[in-house]
């Protein structure tokens, strides 16, 4: 595997800013926020409707490709966030120029974004947006916010072997592992593996296959407070923009085949 290593440190510094380290096969450079909002390509950029905030937002930002030096389209990226949402990102959307385009933004601590909520932080000090986030099918959890690490992984096949469905798995299984990585992994594990520590195991001890009837499973999916509410509760929903009904239901015939294959 060629060497690479791209972290991405935030440090936050009491009552002033953030630094960003990114490291790279051509070296190491550290950003402080206000190195950030002076870059070349630093823009202010309008956000209709924001994921996070679930409103219009206006915030300075750098495209991220910018940041990425020596990446390339196919190599897979991971954020986590302080929270311990782990967001696994393939490089090629992150480095678009046209269509759906990531961005950093940038929380300037003159002018800090409002809490996510009650009792809550803002999505900074860096948070990662995009603009005609449709044009590429962008899901929420490509909207990582409060990053505190962005690193380059290896394929899941050799991290995570246990994600894997079997040799002889049907396409629709497979697609379905397919959604389970751009929807899923980003919160949850499954027989123990992911690097998520934000939701539960979908397979230890049981997968939802096996407590949910019918078509439950799926409306849940799509709405998950229209079955279980409660204040706590952190799961959005999947709407069909996001996750159209063929997906769900490859996604679904996943879990049942790996309810199949517990570690």
């Amino acid at each position: 595997m060629r060497a690479l290593l791209l972290t991405l440190l935030v440090t936050c510094l009491p009552a002033t800013a953030a630094e960003l380290t990114i490291e790279t096969p051509n070296g190491a450079h550290a950003w402080t926020t206000a190195d950030l909002l002076a870059h070349p390509a630093r823009t202010e950029i309008d956000i209709p409707q924001d994921v996070s905030y679930k409103r219009a937002m206006h915030y300075q930002a750098v495209p991220l490709a910018t940041l990425l030096t020596g990446l390339k389209p196919d190599d897979t990226l991971q954020a986590v966030a302080l929270d311990g949402f782990a967001a696994e990102l393939q490089a090629a959307p992150l480095l678009a120029a046209q269509g759906a385009r990531a961005w950093l933004a940038i929380e300037d601590p003159a002018h800090p974004w409002p809490p996510l909520g009650d009792e809550k932080p803002s999505a900074g000090p860096f948070y990662l947006v995009w603009t005609d986030p449709a044009a590429g099918r962008i899901v929420p959890e490509q909207w990582p916010f409060q990053i505190a690490r962005l690193r380059y992984l290896a394929p899941i096949a050799q991290r995570f072997p246990a994600l894997l469905p079997a040799a002889d798995a049907s396409p629709a299984v497979r697609e379905g592992f397919l959604a389970f990585q751009k929807n899923c992994l980003a919160c949850h594990r499954l027989n123990g593996a992911g690097d998520a520590a934000f939701g539960p195991d979908l397979n230890l001890p049981y997968s939802p296959t096996e407590y949910f009837a019918d078509d439950f499973l799926g409306r849940y999916i799509r709405d998950p407070q229209s079955l279980r509410r409660w204040p706590q509760a952190k799961m959005p929903a999947f709407s069909r923009e996001i996750l159209d009904d063929d997906t769900l239901h490859h996604l679904i015939d996943y879990l049942r085949h790996m309810a199949k294959r517990k570690a």
